[in-house]
């Protein structure tokens, strides 16, 4: 028998799935953070590469997030980012919305300190907004091959500017991808002598182009 990693804050959590419904096969469609738990306050236990085959155990009704063993590790990635194909259509389509079609198990997560779905008070500012680009874009650019793990590589000097200066931290539905949209509204700290924003979404430095786009990720 294979050995799993278990994330702590996963080992503590009840997970309830039907037992008749089989595991499905999906793809990242994007680089996409691997977190301990259904929500983009949780902790990042690792990454998952664009291109990257998970299993999938269950999906959680009430929130987009999926759980799932990649490599060995075990869990939460979000639902509309993880892409499959149905018999009739052979091109990807995002999993969680045709999770029915696809017979995926339903699961349930209750956390040690009320650790819901969705932004949590865990320190910066927690908003109901959230990330613009829905999946459909997103999996259709898979399709075409054309998502990577980075749109723009920025100068050196930007990165080490955020990396010694972290923004201050936002809480937003969804996940953290190249390409999401800030929403308007969300202040950005300017990145000095180029055109970039910076901000600290759901636990990850980011650089924002004029557009307020996400062109890169400091993982």
């Amino acid at each position: 028998m294979s050995k799993r990693t278990l994330p702590a804050l996963a080992a503590a959590a009840l997970l309830v799935a039907s037992p008749a419904l089989a595991q499905v096969a999906a793809t990242a469609a994007t680089d996409l953070n691997l977190r301990s738990g259904p929500g983009p306050e949780q902790e990042i236990v690792g990454v998952i590469p664009a291109g990257g085959a998970v299993t999938v155990e269950g999906c959680m009704d009430a929130a987009n997030w999926c759980r799932v063993d990649h490599e060995g590790t075990l869990g939460w990635a979000y639902g509309d980012y993880l892409t499959t194909t149905l018999a009739d259509q052979p091109d990807p389509v995002p999993l969680y919305e045709n999770r029915g079609t696809l017979e995926v198990a339903t699961v349930t997560y209750e956390g040690g300190e009320d650790e819901a779905a969705g932004a949590g008070a865990i320190g910066g500012a927690a908003l109901g907004a959230a990330l613009v680009g829905g999946p459909a874009a997103l999996v259709a650019g898979a399709a075409l091959g054309a998502v990577t793990g980075a749109a723009i590589a920025p100068e050196d000097t930007a990165v080490t500017y955020v990396r010694e200066n972290p923004p201050e931290p936002v809480y937003l539905d969804g996940e953290v991808i190249v390409g999401a949209g800030i929403p308007e509204g969300v202040e950005l700290t300017p990145v000095p002598e180029t055109d970039y924003g910076a901000l600290t979404v759901n636990g990850v430095p980011v650089l924002v182009n004029a557009d307020r786009q996400i062109v890169y990720i400091l993982r």
